[in-house]
């Protein structure tokens, strides 16, 4: 059984996704990024008013959550999220470091609603060859250059 303060947090997460719904600025999903107990950054949907396939809830909220902490590394932070992420916010939770994930409703009520969660996390799960999109590798040994140079910098920042 969740603590009320997680329930605070997701029901927060669920009312920017229902607010999404009213103010039309984009689909039914919402999220919330916490750190020490207090919210850091809430967000709703926002593909459709800003026409960015990428500005999904948990990315506008992870984007917010860095430039207040003014932070690319949210270590010690946790997301909430009204559904499911996709393999996309996913993985942008991932990079973000962020310790924790909870979620509502899952990527098969997504689907139902009309969104493609579920065929994108079956389409990663097949060989390269097998996916819809079929990736094509160019210029290898020209890429590999820039990665040396980057393993030689003895100035980078790593993430």
């Amino acid at each position: 059984m969740p603590t009320n303060d997680k329930k605070i947090y997701m029901l927060e997460a669920i009312k920017k996704a229902e607010e999404n719904i009213v103010t039309g600025k984009g689909g039914p999903f919402g999220a919330v990024v916490v750190k020490d107990g207090k919210i850091i950054a809430a967000a709703g949907n926002r593909v459709t008013s800003t026409n960015d396939p990428t500005a999904h809830a948990e990315v506008v909220a992870i984007r917010e959550a860095c430039k207040t902490l003014e932070t690319f590394d949210l270590s010690g932070c946790e997301i909430y999220a009204s559904c499911e992420p996709c393999p996309m916010c996913l993985g942008a939770i991932m990079w973000a470091r962020i310790d924790k994930l909870y979620y509502a409703a899952d990527r098969n009520d997504a689907s139902r609603a009309g969104f493609d969660d579920e065929l994108f996390y079956t389409e990663l799960a097949l060989p390269t060859d097998k996916r819809i999109l079929k990736p094509t590798q160019l210029l290898q040994e020209e890429a590999n250059v820039v990665f040396e140079k980057w393993i030689e910098d003895s100035t980078k920042i790593p993430y």
